[in-house]
């Protein structure tokens, strides 16, 4: 049975732009944990955890859900990776205790904020790195009349450097677009930003393509700030055409009627 998703949740058999966008946030965080003792919050499926165990001297994946810490701790087994139950207002871990925290799509789930900040600072050592991301209101709701019922407060792009700013000395803000299958991060403040063009065999003019999420890189201390950086969604495209393919009434049919060819073949290998 092919399975489904809730919305809520990025799961391994998606392919598309959601599946992009968060995984260029994880190739982000490389840089900043290898050999270091990290933290995921709201690890959800696992997945990113697990990208990251393949740099970091060991990965704290931590999530709400009983169910969906009991699946990730079955489908990825590490020595250097622990899934636990918790909270981002109430983390299992010591004080001081992590070099990086990494917060992906999180503090939209909840309107616990300043509270989640004061965990984060908690586990965090006191030259230790906080990568986190969340939608910008402005363009992922307000201008798109969207509403995404998994939300309970989104922030705008002040309120978000307005939290993190008190409790971190140094800080980036970097925004992420989507473009025709590609995640671009970069600075804020980039001074040449990518301009974006389209068109077709009869006209060719701008394009603005807005920003809908927010990455904050903080820190105590200094750190090598994130420059610009694309990922490159062709396997997904790939992935996701192929999906739709499988999934369309005459692949079906063209299965159906193969069936008894292929098993005849099997018998002669």
């Amino acid at each position: 049975m092919k399975k489904k998703s809730t919305g809520e949740r990025l799961e391994t058999f998606i392919y598309g732009r959601n599946s992009i966008e968060h995984l260029h946030r994880y190739a982000l965080v490389m840089p900043y944990i290898e050999n270091k003792v990290v933290l995921d919050i709201a690890s959800g499926e696992g997945y990113g955890s697990n990208l990251m165990s393949a740099h970091a001297a060991f990965v704290h994946g931590v999530d709400i859900d009983a169910q969906t810490v009991a699946a990730a701790q079955v489908k990825y087994k590490k020595d250097n990776l622990r899934y636990q139950v918790g909270s981002a207002t109430a983390i299992p871990l010591e004080d001081h205790s992590v070099d990086v925290v990494v917060s992906y799509e999180t503090i939209e789930h909840h309107d616990q904020h300043q509270e989640m900040i004061n965990e984060i600072k908690r586990v965090l050592k006191p030259e230790g790195v906080l990568i986190i991301s969340t939608p910008d209101k402005l363009y992922y709701s307000d201008k798109r009349n969207f509403d995404n019922e998994f939300h309970i407060k989104e922030l705008y792009k002040q309120e978000f450097v307005d939290l993190i700013s008190p409790q971190f000395k140094n800080i980036q803000l970097l925004t992420q677009i989507y473009c025709n299958g590609n995640s671009i991060i970069q600075p804020e403040n980039d001074p040449e930003p990518f301009q974006f063009f389209t068109g077709d065999y009869t006209w060719a003019a701008p394009q603005e393509i807005d920003p809908l999420y927010l990455v904050i890189i903080a820190s105590d201390f200094s750190f090598a700030p994130h420059k610009r950086s694309i990922f490159n969604g062709e396997i997904f495209t790939e992935l996701t055409w192929k999906s739709l393919w499988q999934s369309s009434n005459t692949y079906k049919v063209g299965s159906f009627v193969l069936k008894p060819f292929k098993f005849l073949k099997s018998l002669v290998k």
